[in-house]
């Protein structure tokens, strides 16, 4: 059998690394794809290759669908095939609804939810090539429920979870499963950017029936099963992973 091979988008640091280890850990290759943190992809690269794995490292705003195109010319090149797509690279304006500009509308809505839908085109022409594969976008609660300062971010993923319905249904014929994890309060470098990131983690910690705020690994195991061969009649849903935060009121 070739051997198979998942692109993680945002996978030099964060979930998306924890998401690319264990993915090699199952034996997949994996294409590492960074926007700025060329170090840090490249030491995610070497992680992954002292288990054995093959990697390709590639720079790439998502959130610009000709950078998108240029990506998938790569893994075509070095590789020949994908097999696993997850969708976690994200961005975002924080500001109150009365400071926001189109620019920071734009930005985020571009890398947030516009690359899921043109990253899973390409995905699909490839895994369709195979006999399908499975594509897992990561959301968070700001989709659903009212987070300060997270207008533009909430939108953009809830509208990650709508085109996930959307494509679950339409690359079913291709044996191809699209769903979405949804994580309540993580503390990784992406929080450092929210003002009030001191004060969030301690409400959640607080707040958390599980007892403790979700840790990356969480997520990473969600993922992990949606992408494995018991995840297959799971189609279209987004899974919520934060210890039951979103129960309350």
């Amino acid at each position: 059998m070739e051997q198979k091979v998942a692109l993680v988008t945002g996978s030099s640091r964060g979930i998306g690394k924890r998401i690319a280890l264990r993915l090699a850990e199952k034996g997949y290759d994996i294409v590492i794809n960074y926007a700025r943190s060329k170090k840090a992809a490249l030491e995610t690269a070497a992680e992954i290759e002292a288990l054995g794995r093959k990697t390709l490292v590639v720079k790439a705003n998502v959130g610009k669908q000709e950078k998108i195109k240029e990506m998938f010319a790569e893994i075509d090149e070095t590789f020949g095939r994908l097999d696993i797509l997850v969708n976690n690279a994200a961005s975002g304006v924080l500001r109150p609804i009365m400071e926001l500009e189109e620019s920071h509308w734009d930005w985020t809505m571009d890398i947030n939810s516009k690359a899921l839908l043109f990253c899973a085109q390409e995905a699909a022409k490839r895994m369709e090539k195979t006999g399908g594969g499975a594509i897992v976008s990561l959301s968070s609660l700001g989709s659903i429920r009212y987070l300060k300062n997270y207008t533009t971010v909430g939108v953009s993923k809830a509208a990650v979870e709508a085109l996930t319905r959307y494509l679950a249904v339409e690359l079913a014929p291709m044996n191809i499963v699209v769903n979405a994890v949804s994580g309540g309060a993580v503390d990784t470098d992406a929080l450092t950017h929210f003002p009030n990131r001191d004060e969030l983690l301690q409400d959640a910690a607080d707040r958390t029936p599980a007892g403790r705020i979700v840790e990356p690994e969480d997520l990473a195991n969600a993922v992990m099963f949606l992408l494995s061969e018991q995840g297959n009649m799971i189609r279209g849903q987004t899974i919520i992973v934060d210890g039951g935060i979103s129960l309350l009121t």
